[in-house]
């Protein structure tokens, strides 16, 4: 079934569609429609960004000690929600990954919630982007582990503890690295696909049962979708918290 293209999408295909699928074509891809290259869940991607970007350079600009607005507020309890959730997770030095993990978690929300405004959709119910930001989550921690302990001493880590006999710690290594491995390639399906199964169902469950019963069940799926967006924002963000905790630790 082809999705109906958004108001906001068909715009920027009309504007940009030549030039996304002239770079598809270099790139190798081929899509199904090349004067619609661009898909619903990509345009309200980049929505989402606009808005991320916006908010921050009028946040920027009406910043102020002696009279905070409302969204100043708003945005200082944000930050120190990241900031202790990552000093209790993460612990001592902390503080250098809270705009990443603030980020994830902001940018998540908003998309998790746009759905729920007439004429957009919600751009988490597409593994395309739970994937794009579960890739990006196991760059920055996979990053960070190796700016900490070194390439070598990374590798190190995910080898298992030092037992003190060279011959004890290769045979723990040996068992230990395809573990290791497997398992932080199985955290790219966790991260991702738990935050899409769970919009992508309740955006069906929401249509479904909307048209079913059009009076006041809408509006109790509503507060539902509000209260999974919340809570998978915070899981997206609380996840990445604890997968650097363990890639910088001293102690596997």
């Amino acid at each position: 079934m082809v999705e109906h293209e958004l108001w906001l999408t068909a715009i920027l295909n009309k504007l940009f569609g030549g030039v996304a699928s002239a770079l598809l074509s270099v790139l190798g891809v081929h899509t199904a429609d090349p004067a619609h290259p661009i898909p619903n869940y990509f345009a309200m991607e980049l929505l989402v960004a606009a808005l991320i970007i916006i908010g921050a350079m009028i946040l920027r600009k009406k910043l102020s000690v002696d009279s905070p607005g409302l969204f100043q507020q708003i945005m200082e309890v944000t930050v120190e929600f990241v900031r202790d959730t990552n000093e209790e997770i993460i612990g001592h030095g902390s503080v250098r990954y809270d705009a990443m993990i603030g980020t994830l978690g902001i940018f998540i929300i908003i998309c998790n919630l746009l759905g729920l405004i007439p004429t957009f959709s919600t751009p988490t119910g597409h593994i395309e982007v739970t994937l794009g930001c579960a890739v990006a989550a196991f760059l920055y921690y996979n990053y960070q582990g190796t700016r900490h302990h070194g390439v070598i001493g990374y590798l190190k880590h995910m080898c298992g503890p030092d037992m003190g006999s060279l011959l004890i710690a290769i045979g723990m290594g040996c068992l230990m690295f395809p573990i290791e491995i497997i398992g932080n390639v199985g955290r790219l399906l966790s991260l991702s696909v738990r935050l899409y199964a769970n919009m992508f169902v309740g955006d069906i469950l929401e249509g479904v049962f909307t048209r079913l019963i059009p009076i006041l069940v809408p509006s109790l799926f509503m507060a539902l979708h509000i209260f999974v967006s919340i809570l998978q924002a915070y899981i997206f963000m609380l996840l990445p918290a604890i997968y650097i905790s363990m890639a910088v630790s001293e102690e596997h």
